[in-house]
């Protein structure tokens, strides 16, 4: 090999290149696992339940957080290294994607709680509801048992 190719300069050069082309890679890896607004949005679900169950498949952010690992991790070295020229582009992209995980995330949360939370609800509803119906017709029942007796009176 030439003194040439092996000069420091071309080589941090060529690696800096590269550290910035894995960063962008991992980063447009993550923006593709990220589900389509149509696919949180849209629906055929016949109850709450459905579309709840269908909205927290619809948040799986697959392998999106392991991308941004991936790229923050490279980003951070590169950053550290000094290699790229201007990475304020790649900094902002990280903070808007890291954004956008945690949201899709916090409303993941959300719904595996309401997931949780309105079976327990309708039970609870429908409990009270048939307490009710059952006080109104003892009610009902009463009334006609007092009646009877008055027109026996």
């Amino acid at each position: 090999m030439s003194q040439s190719t092996l000069n420091d300069d071309d080589l941090f050069g060529e690696a800096a290149s590269e550290m910035r082309e894995d960063v962008e890679s991992s980063l447009a890896d993550a923006w593709a696992e990220l589900p389509d607004a149509d696919d949180v949005w849209e629906t055929d679900a016949d109850n709450v339940l459905g579309v709840l169950n269908g909205l927290r498949s619809a948040l799986d952010t697959g392998d999106a957080e392991e991308h941004l690992r991936d790229a923050k991790k490279w980003f951070t070295m590169g950053k550290r290294a000094d290699a790229f020229d201007d990475a304020d582009d790649l900094e902002a992209e990280l903070e808007r994607l890291e954004t956008v995980i945690e949201d899709i995330g916090d409303a993941g949360e959300q719904v595996g709680e309401l997931t949780s939370t309105v079976p327990g609800l309708r039970s609870t509803l429908e409990d009270a509801h048939a307490a009710d119906d059952e006080a109104t017709e003892e009610d009902d029942a009463d009334e006609a048992e007092a009646e009877e007796a008055a027109a026996d009176d």
